[in-house]
């Protein structure tokens, strides 16, 4: 009986396994907190174990995985609600010397490493589409949607289910799924802009001005920093409620808030959501250099159109980054 049960254990590890980092993206994708994602996907395998032994084949053991995990995460939103960035909850500020206000009680989405949620390597066309649908634009847009349409537009438009597949996982009409699906995409326009007009992370000029945009920072060459940035260059930056719209207010927040001299950052290369990314590091009064935000930017062709700049310390391992400088 045990060597039986040891046998089942072994059986399903070696099944579901390789299913794990994109059961990863996909509760990512659905709650925004790479932490959160992590917990449900545990319990997603837990629940399956449990029940591995009445797993009788009509579906695939992948589609099996799915549909525990979107249930655990449907649950999970239920109980924790979404997770906005601040762009989501109100009016820019045009205040920008004026000291920022963090909101630590409100749930805010979180960035995800490259490393964690990664396509495979070898098949180009998995790498834009994991990229495309982990985006931060992306997955703050869906932060925006009812849970079920959430769940519909995931599971159609990035996993390419079918839609009676989606009916029978929620237990509603296949007319019921392509209603929620074309609400989901309409809203979805309106909260994910700038599909189109990014870089590809390979692009040579923008290799150029992302090694610029951290010198820029490193050496405080404020002068330097408004060329990268687009005119109406996006600014934001949780916990912190507040967020900014324009180069000039960009900058004079950063001269305001941080008042960097040259050496007191240290920019370190790392990718987010599919996007390139930074660690910063700030310098303390002992000389060294310790964690302070991860920014995520949106690149376009006419420069840095869009920064996220985490106030999460804690992440920094999470991405592989040091402790210190």
């Amino acid at each position: 009986m045990a060597n039986s049960t040891i046998d089942t254990d072994r059986d399903f590890q070696a099944a579901a396994d390789p299913y794990r980092r994109e059961l990863l993206a996909h509760c990512y994708r659905m709650l925004g907190s790479m932490h959160d994602a992590e917990d449900l996907v545990q319990e997603t395998y837990l629940r399956a174990w449990r029940s591995y032994g009445n797993f009788e084949g009509r579906s695939s053991l992948r589609t099996w995985l799915y549909k525990i995990a979107t249930n655990v995460c449907l649950t999970a939103i239920d109980q924790r609600g979404n997770r906005p960035m601040p762009s989501g909850l109100g009016a820019p500020s045009d205040e920008p010397e004026r000291p920022v206000v963090a909101s630590p009680e409100v749930p805010w989405l979180e960035p995800a490493p490259d490393a964690v949620l990664g396509a495979d390597a070898a098949d180009p066309a998995t790498i834009v589409a994991a990229r495309e649908s982990t985006r931060l634009a992306f997955v703050a847009a869906l932060q925006h949607l009812p849970a079920k349409q959430r769940v519909v537009l995931i599971l159609r438009d990035v996993l390419k289910w079918r839609a009676a597949e989606v009916a029978e996982l929620l237990d509603t009409s296949t007319a019921a799924v392509n209603s929620a699906l074309q609400r989901a995409r309409a809203q979805l326009e309106d909260n994910a802009p700038l599909r189109d007009e990014l870089v590809e992370p390979t692009d040579p000029a923008q290799r150029e001005l992302l090694e610029r945009y951290a010198k820029a920072f490193e050496t405080a060459d404020i002068a330097g920093l408004i060329e990268l940035f687009k005119q109406d260059v996006i600014w934001e930056m949780p916990p912190h409620l507040e967020w900014f719209v324009g180069a000039e207010r960009v900058v004079r927040l950063i001269e305001a808030q941080c008042g960097p001299a040259p050496d007191d950052i240290r920019m370190v290369p790392t990718a987010a959501n599919g996007q390139p990314a930074f660690g910063l590091y700030m310098r303390d009064e002992d000389g060294v250099h310790r964690p302070y935000q991860i920014q995520v930017l949106d690149v376009t062709k006419d420069g840095v159109a869009h920064v996220s700049a985490f106030f999460y310390p804690a992440m920094f391992p999470v991405f592989g980054l040091p402790e210190r400088i």
